[in-house]
């Protein structure tokens, strides 16, 4: 089917308790790989680009990738702009033709946060494209963007106010995950989430989720969060499958080879967070 706006998906997860997974591809591959997962387990699914990701390779290329595997399946597909920094990236990533779009102005004050996600989202609209902001820092390292400094944890009170003010549809909040790999157990204010949920309405998302345990992610779902973002994961499981079958198989030349050794791995491993998602089945 062609691509969908994460709009209805993120709906109807927040309706019936469950969350959309959004995985970052980096190549055909990993895009290929979340297709067929969504696909097999008839799942909704997002994939998302970064800004170094797209810096590497255009957002075209992405868009063309997303949009073939879109067609290729039966179940709704988006294309999402993950961590946009900047209101002129956003916009290409809308004149590409991406489903959805987010705007991170989580790294400047409240209130430049306020006018640049406002700005998206008064941009974005017009075409049927929902917007996705942060409010707070989530840390560690995402791509070539740094977690910030200061107190990182969204405010409940501060998120009702910056949703009422922007406009924005969706709301990655910040309650204590991070981007990249952690060092040890992460520890998630849940607490915090439910209390954001008590003053904002739209759906949530976490960002920073893999090396997450499976079973705060899925406390995150019971207490409002309907996006899941998965990323460094991917990646390691990718590098993890082309590895593998290079030492299995020094002598090998056609990175059509290995290249789907890291297909499959990537592929395994957006079923099983899919699982953790609880959306399987949940296609329309």
């Amino acid at each position: 089917m062609a691509l969908v706006t994460s709009r209805q998906l993120l709906s109807d997860a927040q309706k019936e308790g469950y969350a959309v997974g959004a995985f970052n591809v980096e190549n055909m591959e990993m895009v290929q790989a979340v297709a067929a997962a969504a696909e097999e387990l008839q799942a909704p699914v997002i994939m998302q680009t970064t800004p170094s990701t797209v810096k590497y390779a255009d957002f075209a290329y992405f868009y063309a990738n997303a949009k073939a595997a879109a067609e290729s399946v039966s179940v709704p597909v988006v294309i999402h702009l993950d961590h946009g920094n900047s209101f002129e990236l956003a916009m290409r990533a809308l004149r590409t033709g991406y489903t959805s779009v987010m705007i991170d102005g989580s790294h400047g004050t409240f209130e430049e946060n306020i006018a640049v996600s406002k700005a998206v989202a008064d941009a974005c609209h017009p075409s049927g494209v929902p917007v996705e902001a942060e409010l707070g820092k989530v840390g560690g390292k995402e791509d070539d963007l740094e977690g910030g400094e200061g107190n990182p944890y969204t405010d409940p009170e501060e998120a009702g106010i910056f949703v009422e003010k922007t406009g924005v549809d969706s709301l990655a909040v910040a309650i204590g995950t991070a981007h990249g790999v952690y060092k040890g157990i992460p520890r998630l204010d849940v607490k915090r989430l439910s209390e954001i949920r008590e003053v904002v309405t739209i759906p949530l998302v976490l960002h920073g989720t893999s090396g997450v345990p499976d079973d705060a992610v899925r406390e995150c779902i019971r207490r409002g969060i309907c996006k899941v973002n998965y990323a460094t994961d991917l990646r390691i499981a990718f590098s993890r499958g082309v590895k593998a079958y290079l030492k299995e198989n020094p002598d090998v030349f056609d990175p059509k080879k290995y290249g789907a050794a890291g297909r499959e791995e990537v592929k395994q491993y957006v079923m099983d967070k899919i699982r953790v998602c609880q959306s399987v089945g949940k296609a329309k």
